[in-house]
């Protein structure tokens, strides 16, 4: 008797875990495709599949800590309640699953949380109940296993086939990048190619923005500082790898401008 009810707690952990699994998966691949369908008519439609996948893991972090925690604990609960009292009445066992997951929103006074919370609970609990009978019958559910991974495979591809090609990323585009920011040492020098000159404590001082191509949409951005002031005189030049969207310290040389301490 010990033994059939290790192998029954063994069984249910498995499933609870499984459908845990499922259930995230296909809630974060709804809320995704969702938030996209409708971000699309706005903004910009580039690389998609990889933004498709960077949501999915936001979501899927918060989707499951969920129903890892709130879900499984309930469901636990309303299978304990099931074995006792209404053991033949399913209808039962997967209503009081929608009914909690419909409480869960309405705790946070969100209507259209708690409705999600409620489809998600009952497809929790269908995906269980059908997971249940088949544990029963001995029948394998290995290859169920393989479809939340399909499925996001199969919309990333999708995402990306509809995404819009990359503009090219241009000399503009990198001094843009480089010089974007407050509190930094570049958002004094120009926002293009070129110089500007200013007097500073007393010092006339030249700035200038420069790039070079190094590779294919790779730059190097130079900002060189040079000052003077009766017969003292310097220069400062920094400067930077930049990469759509990375930018990255290259060299530094000269002395650090008196003006600035």
């Amino acid at each position: 008797m010990k033994g059939t009810d290790k192998m029954d707690v063994e069984s249910l952990i498995k499933r609870k875990i499984t459908v845990t699994y499922v259930t995230t998966a296909v809630t974060s691949f709804i809320f995704v495709y969702l938030y996209m369908a409708d971000g699309m008519k706005e903004g910009t439609t580039y690389n998609l599949g990889g933004e498709f996948l960077r949501w999915v893991f936001l979501y899927s972090m918060y989707v499951g800590a969920i129903v890892l925690i709130y879900g499984t604990l309930v469901s636990v609960v309303i299978e304990y309640l099931q074995r006792r009292w209404f053991i033949k009445h399913t209808w039962l066992y997967i209503l009081l699953h929608g009914l909690f997951g419909l409480l869960n929103g309405l705790f946070f006074q969100e209507t259209s949380l708690a409705i999600a919370g409620m489809v998600a609970a009952l497809f929790y609990a269908f995906i269980d109940r059908w997971l249940y009978v088949r544990d029963k019958a001995q029948q394998t559910t290995k290859l169920f296993l393989l479809f939340p991974p399909l499925a996001c495979g199969l919309l990333c591809v999708y995402f990306q086939i509809i995404s819009e090609p990359l503009p090219p990323f241009s000399t503009e585009d990198a001094v843009e990048f480089a010089t974007d920011g407050e509190g930094t040492f570049t958002e004094v020098f120009p926002k293009y190619v070129g110089k500007v000159d200013e007097m500073i404590h007393g010092y006339h001082v030249e700035r200038e923005t420069s790039a070079k191509g190094i590779g294919k949409e790779k730059y190097l951005i130079t900002f060189t500082e040079r000052w003077n002031k009766g017969k003292e005189k310097g220069f400062w030049s920094f400067s930077y790898e930049v990469e759509r969207k990375s930018l990255t310290a290259y060299d530094d040389e000269g002395t650090y401008p008196p003006y600035y301490q």
